[in-house]
């Protein structure tokens, strides 16, 4: 993928001698134990039903720790965070200085440091095929970069998830893929909503996953059902013209035969690489 800037994601910064420990409480991942200098984690905020309120990527530089989130659900977790911090040593905002990159080349007015050494720089973390992430100051990063559409294409190539595509208090986070793109540890201790996902993993009912829907037309409103035979084997949860993602039960699947139709619509349904 080519350089450029996804402005469609905002940064929030977690700031105190607790934070870590703060968010360690909060979100799905190892916070403490599994984000090293120089790397990114994959997280999520669940309710306490187990289900995806948010998921972002978290980095530490300038300070603090860093959260690359959905430009459209900023506010509400920081709301949400700040709800949370309670008597603990942490400050919480929204950097609008920040911005968010993919994949920068090149050197600002020929200087020897390149941009992405300017910003904090990882691989994703999900996947190492969405490309290197970069949080850096926007008035230090180049102009008339490529905005999120080419990221969006891949990832959805990739058959790679996220926020809208979960909704909001709507989809488990086993069912959503998190513990196969590295977004889920079963060794932290507890969490909000760890029980169920827990309980979820050590029995496997999980039994939904998020796939990928590719057809020869637009697709219809998420929320229509997907069905295969007779049988309403999911329902399409987000979509990109015409293509899209649902979630789908693998088990009635593999139990049924015949085309996979969205309404009146025949459709692909692709189980990405990724998951096992």
């Amino acid at each position: 993928m080519e350089p450029g800037i996804l402005d469609d994601r905002a940064v929030l910064a977690i700031s105190g001698p607790q934070a870590r420990e703060f968010l360690q409480g909060l979100v799905t991942n190892d916070v403490i134990g599994g984000l090293a200098p120089g790397s990114g984690l994959y997280t999520a905020l669940l309710s306490p039903q187990g289900k995806i309120l948010f998921d972002f990527l978290v980095t530490e530089g300038d300070g603090a720790l860093l959260l690359d989130v959905a430009r459209g659900a900023a506010e509400a977790l920081l709301r949400k965070l700040k709800m949370y911090r309670l008597r603990a040593k942490v400050d919480v905002e929204l950097r609008e200085p920040l911005g968010v990159y993919l994949n920068l080349a090149g050197h600002p007015d020929n200087r020897p440091t390149p941009y992405a050494d300017r910003a904090i720089t990882f691989i994703d973390p999900r996947l190492a095929a969405l490309g290197r992430r970069s949080i850096g100051a926007m008035a230090e990063m180049p102009a008339n970069l490529a905005g999120p559409r080419a990221y969006h294409e891949h990832r959805i190539a990739l058959g790679v998830p996220e926020g809208t595509d979960f909704g909001f208090e709507k989809t488990f986070a086993l069912d959503a893929g998190l513990d196969e793109l590295n977004g889920v540890s079963f060794t932290k201790g507890c969490y909000i909503g760890q029980e169920l996902t827990s309980r979820m993993k050590h029995r496997a009912t999980s039994r939904k996953r998020i796939l990928t829907v590719a057809a020869d037309a637009a697709l219809p409103a998420p929320g229509a059902s997907v069905t295969r035979g007779d049988t309403d084997i999911g329902e399409l949860v987000s979509v990109y013209g015409s293509h899209g993602f649902a979630l789908v039960r693998l088990d009635r699947l593999e139990e049924t035969s015949g085309d996979v139709r969205i309404g009146e619509i025949q459709v692909a349904l692709t189980k990405p690489a990724w998951l096992a």
